[in-house]
């Protein structure tokens, strides 16, 4: 499952690439790709090192290295990281880049962080979130942050138009799909298999604090940053939302937590 999951996000790559949706020109020209949520709540990161797991092809690794921070980006599709590689070279950034399986880091870094970090998309591609904690775990120092924003589990129980609930909260199967085009272009002529998990709160906060991270901030947001799921409108304020939903329906989450110090 891992592997075609690699293969899709390799093929993926190669879309997100050239798409206005990562607007990779405007990164390279200086333009953050952090949205102001991870910014405001993790803070200030100038001297610090992080650690970004599932960072796809580096932007926002990069970007937190333009914070200020010392930067390492971990990623499982080996095309993402070339790419990553090819950016890292034209901007003349400092990242360092490993592609592997989040689960087998340990046999590709050497290193302990003041801050681990991962964003929008990642853990539903992860089976067990023990083994996850406990690499972010093993890779904080004492007394470092971890942080996430992603999207609601919520919003991984819908189908595509949100119209029905499909997919159980709980973590009680593999989510297998035929996957045609990609979130940033849905006509891309790209097709793949796909396997996914869907994490309740129970299992993700758990799973923190049985790996000694103490949780000092979560919030839940009834918009999302990107336009990335079917049937979307932007506000005012920038941020989108499910038409006809209203605020209904929570979108995103975020939680901070801080490693302990014994």
């Amino acid at each position: 499952m891992f592997e075609a999951n690699r293969l899709s996000w390799n093929k993926r790559t190669g879309v997100h690439k050239d798409s206005a949706f990562y607007d990779l020109a405007s990164f390279k020209a200086g333009k953050t790709s952090l949205t102001p949520i991870e910014l405001n709540e993790l803070g200030d990161v100038n001297g610090k090192s992080l650690l970004h797991l599932q960072c796809h092809f580096g932007m926002d690794t990069m970007s937190w290295e333009r914070e200020g921070a010392i930067v390492t980006g971990v990623d499982l599709s080996d095309e993402a990281i070339r790419l990553a590689n090819e950016v890292k070279a034209e901007i003349g950034s400092a990242a360092e880049f490993i592609s592997c399986n989040v689960y087998d880091l340990k046999d590709h870094l050497d290193k302990k962080f003041d801050i681990v970090f991962t964003s929008y998309g990642t853990i539903g591609w992860l089976p067990d979130l023990d083994k996850w904690a406990g690499i972010v775990s093993h890779f904080l120092k004492p007394g470092g942050t971890f942080y996430i924003a992603d999207f609601h589990p919520a919003m991984w129980m819908m189908d595509n138009d949100f119209e029905y609930i499909k997919y159980s909260y709980f973590n009680t199967e593999v989510i297998t799909e035929e996957i045609s085009g990609t979130y940033s272009d849905r006509d891309a002529p790209i097709r793949s298999t796909e396997h996914s998990w869907n994490h309740p709160f129970t299992e993700i906060i758990n799973s923190l604090i049985g790996h000694g991270l103490q949780i000092t901030q979560f919030n839940e947001f009834p918009f999302s940053p990107y336009n990335c799921f079917n049937k979307m409108e932007q506000g005012g304020d920038g941020m989108w939302r499910i038409i006809g939903m209203g605020e209904k329906l929570p979108m995103m989450y975020s939680i901070k937590a801080v490693k302990e110090s014994r």
